[in-house]
């Protein structure tokens, strides 16, 4: 830790030294709304937030979320078969849930249900703009923004008619079809998103549909009320749910699947109505958010396929469903004394749900090591048939001010009393808990400073306290006899400590924003061997995840610059005991590469009428496969290549190159717990190519 506050306090006095007097330039400050919900300067909020652009989603047109949020410093999007995706933002790469996937600031899916997949039921390549807020933003919007908080934001109805069509093919059998239409009459504007999507998959039974709709409409009867409208729909057929490959297969025929029929289908709607009004002449605004969502998956995963010895193999299919009917509502005043701002607000969610679950009785190959079919198991001792409702009621309070001009004081809070009131429909065994209600209350605080030192360099401070309750999962689905210890477990609790720096200098031609940060989470969940085959869900884990993140943009001249983000991070098993005998306390946590790297080197000639091409650098590190620190992966670089051109006003021509050396790369890898490695390969030297034709330009 000590190279790294060395390093980030370099970065902090170097533009100082190199940059002696202000600049007269007038400057495009960036802003962000996931830090208040509400647009602000992001120079004021005492918490990084990196931002993914439009005109950026626009030049790469991305196939998957990872294609744009690896940009970001410090995350790590690891893509799985489709859209799929496992997330890792200042914590290693999990399926837990420590993430907030949001949609105009309102969550997509309930704290009861997460899904580290459930970015894909969001037409990304629609988004206005993305903001990754980094670290705890529990005090915010509650429980489970413990690693951060990815907030993807709807476009704007245009002013004027516009008509776009994107079609485009690729490698694979790949292709999509884009196409929006807007416009805006008189005091009401309305956009319309759709996204039609398909693959055959660069390995075996990989193929992947989707169709997606996102509408939007904005209605502004006079200056001071608003009411914004939004309807998104996903629909997604997907394969591959499989595990990783062995290290030989891996080498020898990464294109090779060991499973023949995994599914995944998804059914997301979610509706929402955004009404704000100015209050106490512009002082004041009330902001109500009223919104549902209904959500359906039903699948079948090759990574849930595991042995019992011999040749005899059991998995899972099953269906989780459930909607909820939920309220954001929020008041914020501004006081002329110190800039005071003031922010108080309620959030509202009743989402009850579902739960089935069958064991399955799985045929294996085995010259081919193909699992080729499944049967349902009679026996019901390990299936599940439940309703979990949750619900939760969550008030909040912010304040900012500024006592002399330049410093920002933030400080806030927020409570939630969140439960799940639990009904099996199958007799309760040691596997399945009796039906019970479980509850649980938390008091989350932060508190932060920010300081211009000049109109180019602001610096901030802070700590948030975060937390996550256990999932529906966690409590209601025991295994080896367990069921009357996961259903006791508490929250996961972490406390995360931050300095960074925010600059950009002659209009934003040299920036720079670097930060240090350290968080100690308390209450991990960890699988506890009670004695030989028995296990037990525990909150017996204390890690600790400390780092810094540096993003430079460089652009010397109009037609070209490059782009940098860097982080290296260090995460540490503080306390960390699966049994009476076995501890890894003091290991490093698997799949957590201490550097990630991308680097973007773009230049745009006046030829190309607005196009360019763009090379981009991935660096991913080295890490440990499993707990005990026995065996590693090597890491890897790869290189994508992006070119458009406009043809004319109205026609973009694009073509990309992904992976384009055809380098051999896990996009993860892990120890299994039989201890063998698995690998999950990645995608190898994939073209693609289309163009964008508007209308109204």
């Amino acid at each position: 830790m000590k190279r790294i506050t060395i390093l980030f306090f370099f970065l902090i006095l170097s533009p100082f030294s190199v940059f002696g007097e202000e600049n007269d330039v007038t400057k495009i400050e960036d802003v962000v709304v996931t830090g208040t919900r509400e647009a602000e300067s992001a120079r004021e909020v005492p918490q990084t937030v990196g931002i993914v652009k439009g005109e950026e989603i626009k030049e790469i047109k991305p196939t998957h979320p990872a294609q744009v949020m690896n940009r970001v410093a410090g995350v790590w999007i690891r893509q799985t078969t489709g859209e799929g995706h496992v997330t890792a933002i200042r914590q290693p790469l999990t399926t837990q849930p420590l993430y907030l996937f949001l949609e105009d600031g309102i969550p997509i899916r309930s704290t009861g249900f997460f899904n580290h997949n459930a970015l894909y039921e969001i037409n990304m390549p629609a988004a206005e703009k993305i903001e990754i807020m980094k670290g705890p933003g529990t005090a915010l919007y509650g429980s489970d923004a413990i690693g951060g908080a990815i907030n993807v934001l709807t476009k704007t109805p245009s002013l004027t008619p516009e008509i776009d069509i994107t079609p485009e093919a690729g490698s694979y059998g790949w292709y999509r079809l884009l196409a929006t239409g807007s416009n805006t009459w008189d005091n009401f504007g309305l956009r319309l998103d759709l996204n039609d999507t398909h693959t055959n998959g660069w390995q075996e039974d990989t193929a992947y549909d989707r169709q997606a709709a996102t509408i939007r409409s904005d209605y502004t009867p006079n200056a001071t009320k608003s009411v914004k409208t939004v309807i998104a729909y996903s629909n997604i057929d997907g394969h591959g749910e499989s595990a990783g490959l062995s290290k030989a297969d891996f080498e020898t025929r990464p294109s090779y699947s060991y499973t023949t029929f995994n599914f995944r289908k998804v059914k997301a709607f979610r509706l929402s109505f955004d009404v704000e009004k100015e209050v106490s002449e512009g002082k004041g605004l009330i902001s109500v958010i009223p919104y549902y969502r209904v959500n359906r998956m039903d699948l079948h995963p090759g990574w849930g396929i595991f042995s019992i010895g011999g040749n005899n193999y059991r998995g899972s299919d099953y269906t989780t469903k459930f909607q909820s009917f939920g309220l954001l509502g929020k008041y914020r005043y501004d006081l002329e004394p110190m800039r005071t701002r003031l922010v108080m607000g309620v959030d509202l969610d009743y989402s009850p749900g579902d739960y089935y679950e069958k064991r399955t009785v799985v045929t294996r190959d085995t010259s081919t090591l193909k699992f080729t079919s499944y049967t349902y198991d009679t026996s019901t001792t390990n299936n599940y048939d439940y309703d979990a409702t949750f619900k939760g009621i969550s008030p909040y309070l912010h304040a900012e001010v500024s006592p002399v001009e330049k410093l920002r004081l933030t400080i806030g809070a927020r409570y939630d009393d969140m439960s799940y009131d639990y009904n099996t429909r199958l007799a309760a065994n040691s596997n399945r808990p009796s039906s019970t209600i479980r509850a649980f209350s938390h008091l989350s605080p932060k508190a932060g400073l920010t300081y211009a030192f000049t109109e180019d360099i602001s610096a901030f401070i802070s700590y948030n306290h975060g937390f996550r309750v256990p999932s529906s999962g966690d409590l209601f689905k025991g295994s080896n006899g367990t069921a009357s210890t996961t259903v006791n477990l508490q929250p996961i609790k972490i406390d995360s400590y931050e300095i960074g720096i925010k600059t950009g200098f002659l209009d934003n031609k040299l920036t720079l924003d670097a930060n240090v940060y350290l968080m100690q989470k308390k209450d991990d969940i960890v699988s506890y061997s009670v004695t030989t085959g028995l296990s037990e869900k525990r909150n017996a884990g204390e890690t600790e995840h400390k780092g810094i993140e540096v993003a430079v943009g460089i652009k010397p001249v109009k037609e070209a610059g490059l782009d940098v983000s860097y982080s290296y991070a260090q995460q540490t098993y503080i306390d960390y005991r699966v049994s009476s005998t076995v501890s890894y306390s003091g290991k490093e946590i698997p799949i957590a590469p201490r550097q990630i790297v991308n680097t973007r080197l773009y230049y745009a000639p006046s030829s190309f009428n607005g196009g360019r091409v763009e090379l981009e650098w991935i660096k991913l590190d080295e890490y440990w496969l499993d707990d005990a620190n026995t065996e590693k992966y090597a890491g890897h670089d790869l290189l994508n290549v992006r070119a458009s051109y406009n043809a004319t006003k109205s026609c973009e021509f694009f073509a990309r190159a992904i992976n384009v050396t055809d380098k051999l790369y896990a996009e993860s890898a892990s120890k299994s717990s039989t201890g063998s490695a698995q690998y999950n390969p990645g995608l190898p030297r994939t073209f693609y190519a289309g163009l964008t034709y508007n209308w109204g330009r």
